[in-house]
């Protein structure tokens, strides 16, 4: 595979998968980026994309929440900044083709595309993420300097979390397509030579403490409760400031009724991890193809899932957009949609199926055409 130097998936997540850096000179060839700089540039003036600018002004840092005015990005010195734009695949058919290239890791771990794209001088700062990423230089250069053994001392008053003082042990130049992977916990550092864009692809790797808040609220919205705490013919107490034992056994009693199995955290890792972030909205169809319209249509052109979706499946549920749908007859269709994001033309899709694809549809979670 290109993509890792010739090395295969396999070999990739035995070797360096969260062990150590991987350089991939030519990872992409003729790499010329997703995206071009006015593109880049209107996207971060949207209110429903998150973007950032990251200047170094007299020594110190500076960051900037989008959305940003046109006259703001015009503004901008000739050096010393970065714009940077999450979620680039949300809105890219390229930079989506460009996350799905990394296949070779399960899609329940992608995260998404952030672009920066640098002034000469520009950078975020030396800095080390808790998340595994790969950067692909686009079109410029710039130079990254990486470390395992850092000073962890963080720059005082700085509003990111950036490394007081750091002494790369390794550095390197990259050209376009050239790539670099860093797991998690290696401080690194990117210096723009010249106008530049760099593209990180982030995985997600959510916290024990994270899944298991979200999980607890996941069983409140599952968990009966029925009965108040009653305590007819209670004495009165010696002590009216401490706990009746009463009421602490009513407690332990409510508490002790929460039980799930591994097929209920299933379900909520399902849910939680295709939920789409907050910011994410999707567009209905104007005019919507009724059901014997979408059927002739996706017959003939096939099905692709919009670049906002996300969908995941474990056994015979499926997962999209934060629902859960048990489709086991219809299972081989739906894993494939899952890991390809399109279904192919075909002759005929079970009634059942296509009622279900066509609500996706009208929700704008899918659309009609294999191809964006």
């Amino acid at each position: 595979m290109q993509l890792l130097g010739g090395l295969t998936g396999e070999k990739f997540l035995s070797q360096f998968w969260q062990r150590k850096p991987l350089l991939v000179r030519e990872a992409i060839s003729n790499f010329k980026g997703a995206v071009q700089a006015p593109e880049l540039f209107a996207l971060a003036t949207r209110p429903d994309m998150e973007s950032r600018i990251v200047e170094r002004r007299r020594g110190e840092w500076r960051v900037r929440e989008g959305p940003f005015s046109r006259s703001e990005l015009a503004r901008l010195p000739q050096s010393d900044w970065t714009l940077l734009v999450q979620g680039l695949n949300l809105e890219v058919p390229d930079a989506d083709a460009l996350l799905r290239m990394f296949r070779f890791l399960p899609h329940a771990r992608l995260d998404d595309v952030m672009v920066s794209y640098a002034a000469a001088g520009g950078g975020v700062g030396p800095h080390f993420d808790s998340y595994d990423v790969f950067l692909l230089q686009g079109p410029g250069r710039r130079r990254w300097g990486i470390g395992k053994r850092y000073d962890p001392e963080l720059e005082p008053g700085a509003s990111l979390k950036i490394l007081r003082r750091f002494n790369a042990e390794k550095e390197w130049l990259l050209h376009p397509g050239d790539m670099l992977y860093l797991p998690p916990g290696w401080a690194h550092e990117g210096v723009a030579l010249e106008p530049c864009f760099t593209y990180s692809i982030g995985f997600r790797a959510p916290s024990s403490g994270a899944i298991a808040r979200e999980f607890l609220g996941f069983l409140q919205e599952r968990v009966a409760f029925d009965g108040v705490y009653a305590d007819r013919g209670a004495k009165s107490p010696r002590h009216a400031a401490e706990i009746p034992k009463g009421m602490l056994q009513h407690a332990i009693e409510a508490t002790s009724k929460i039980r799930w199995r591994g097929r209920d955290v299933a379900r909520f890792l399902g849910e939680h991890l295709s939920e789409p972030k907050p910011h994410v909205s999707f567009a209905r169809p104007r005019r919507p193809l009724p059901l014997s319209r979408f059927a002739s249509r996706s017959r003939a052109r096939g099905l692709r899932l919009d670049l906002r979706t996300r969908m995941l499946f474990r056994g015979d549920d499926f997962f999209i957009n934060g629902e859960r749908v048990a489709a086991a007859r219809s299972g081989g269709a739906l894993s494939r949609l899952a890991d390809e994001r399109s279904l192919p033309p075909s002759k005929r899709l079970p009634r059942p199926l296509l009622c279900l694809l066509h609500a996706w549809y009208r929700a704008g979670w899918l659309h009609v055409g294999e191809r964006e």
